[in-house]
């Protein structure tokens, strides 16, 4: 059976859904892989290292004859509907935010399989693209923001004078926010941070940080913080207004802020006002991971430094977009051997038959047999006029 690895087609997309180490995985299982030319460029992996690994180098990816086509990004409406019938493909789908796509992939009667939807169970945690993609995009995050302060991270004590450390705030301490901590006290400085889930302060105290408490009652029943495979639930509008208020003195007191609060399939919860932020000292910096959601910055853009008056300056809002893409070489290698195992787990005798009773790959499948069979999508799709 033929797999294809294509050339992503996003701008600002660097990374690759395979590399030669998985190709050589792949192979071994018995598949023929073709990669289209130069489609590990951006990441550094050049056409010869991918033949030498036994895959076969195209100019176009042929898709009336592919059996399986591996991707990074969401496949745009059109490359979906030139699948064949049959075809299964791997990659992030962003279900909640690219419904046309869906729609092409089940009109095309494509299996495709999203990475967004892995289980979160121990099985399946070599196949979890989100948390090998948010390792990086946490640890880009601190270099960003250390590339923006205009002073040094760690204490330094000279003999021109003490230069104190600086402060930075983490919210959110999923995988990212935990690598965004481990990256800060690394480079020096004082971190702190803050979760609504209750097991997150042991694991933000496992990182060198200091964990914020802000009493919100999220342990109790009734308002519980952690939803289905330890993400964090969106609080109700009262409890996320507490939260803010509680927050506002810890923003103040920062030098750094770093935002990477989300809830998987909704739109990002807004954790800092811009009026917290107008509270900043002069020279801070605010990094939202999660701009691409809608931020949980008020006001941030997606993309986009912005400058934020404050009095006697300014605070630097950073949107931080395509955060792995600009580690592309190594985000390349994570994301590449999630796509691979995944692929294994449906592989048999050099066959993909993917097996929809095992529990993994039934809760990755976006679309089957014409129709889509996640659940929350299809009713998001039923919805649209």
């Amino acid at each position: 059976m033929q797999v294809g690895v294509r050339r992503e087609q996003r701008a600002g997309e660097r990374r690759v859904a395979a590399t030669p180490e998985t190709v050589q995985q792949l192979t071994a299982l018995g598949l023929d892989v073709a990669v289209q030319s130069n489609a590990g460029a951006a990441a550094g992996y050049g056409d010869a290292a991918f033949a030498a690994a036994g895959a076969s180098i195209v100019a176009e990816l042929p898709a009336e004859t592919l059996d399986v086509l591996l991707h990074v990004r969401p496949l745009e409406p059109e490359a979906a509907a030139r699948l064949r019938p049959g075809t299964v493909t791997i990659g992030f789908a962003s279900p909640a935010s690219e419904l046309p796509s869906v729609g092409a992939l089940a009109a095309a009667h494509v299996t495709s399989f999203a990475l967004e939807l892995v289980p979160r169970i121990s099985r399946a945690q070599s196949m979890d693209a989100l948390s090998s993609q948010s390792l990086v995009s946490g640890y880009r995050a601190v270099l960003e923001a250390a590339l923006r302060y205009p002073r040094f991270f760690p204490l330094y004590m000279t003999a021109a004078g003490t230069i104190p450390p600086a402060r930075v705030l983490v919210l959110g301490a999923g995988v990212a926010g935990l690598q965004a901590i481990g990256t800060a006290k690394r480079l020096g400085a004082r971190v702190s941070a803050n979760d609504i889930r209750a097991a997150s302060a042991d694991e933000v105290a496992s990182m060198g940080g200091t964990f914020i408490d802000l009493d919100l009652d999220t342990r109790t029943a009734d308002a519980a913080a952690e939803g289905a495979g330890g993400y964090a639930r969106e609080l109700g509008q009262d409890r996320a207004k507490r939260q803010r208020a509680l927050l506002a003195p810890h923003v103040a007191a920062a030098d750094v802020l770093i935002t990477t609060a989300a809830v998987p399939g909704r739109a990002a919860p807004l954790l800092v006002t811009a009026e917290m932020v107008a509270g900043m000292r002069p020279g801070s910096v605010v990094v939202d991971l999660a701009a691409e959601s809608g931020g949980n910055v008020e006001g941030v853009i997606a993309g986009r430094d912005l400058q934020i008056p404050v009095e006697g300056g300014s605070v630097t809002l950073v949107g931080l977009q395509d955060a792995a893409s600009a580690m592309p070489s190594d985000a390349s290698r994570l994301f590449a051997k999630n796509v691979a195992n995944l692929l294994a787990l449906m592989t048999a005798d050099g066959k993909v038959v993917p097996d929809f009773d095992d529990d993994v790959i039934a809760g990755a499948c976006l679309t089957h047999g014409g129709c889509v069979v996640h659940a929350a999508t299809a009713e998001a799709l039923e919805a649209l006029p």
